[in-house]
């Protein structure tokens, strides 16, 4: 599996596990505690994949830049939390430092 593959389906195995936290209201609902479950123990195992052949701190980075980004969008669109010109400004920088370390720099060449 191509590790940018593999670190993309683990960023939407996260964001699918973060989302069913969310509704697990403490873990007291069954059907969104399994989402957790599930949602995280697949993020780990791609996040393993990705780290096979990509560095660490790209890897990890991406991930949870990008799961940060991809949560707030959630909480946003799905769970109406407010959103600020501020906020919206951080995200933006965010994805553009995502963009700078895997693009841009050497970071993630090898």
């Amino acid at each position: 599996m191509h590790p940018y593959v593999a670190l993309a389906g683990a960023i939407l195995s996260e964001l699918v596990g973060t989302t069913a936290l969310k509704l697990s209201e403490g873990f007291t609902e069954p059907v969104p505690s399994l989402g957790v479950v599930v949602g995280y123990g697949l993020a780990f195992y791609l996040v393993s994949l990705a780290l096979e052949e990509l560095p660490i701190g790209v890897v990890y980075g991406t991930w949870a830049a990008l799961g940060v980004v991809g949560v707030a969008a959630i909480g946003a669109i799905v769970f109406e939390e407010p959103v600020d010109l501020a906020g919206v400004v951080g995200l933006l920088l965010i994805v553009a430092g995502v963009y700078c370390v895997n693009v841009v720099s050497e970071m993630a060449a090898h």
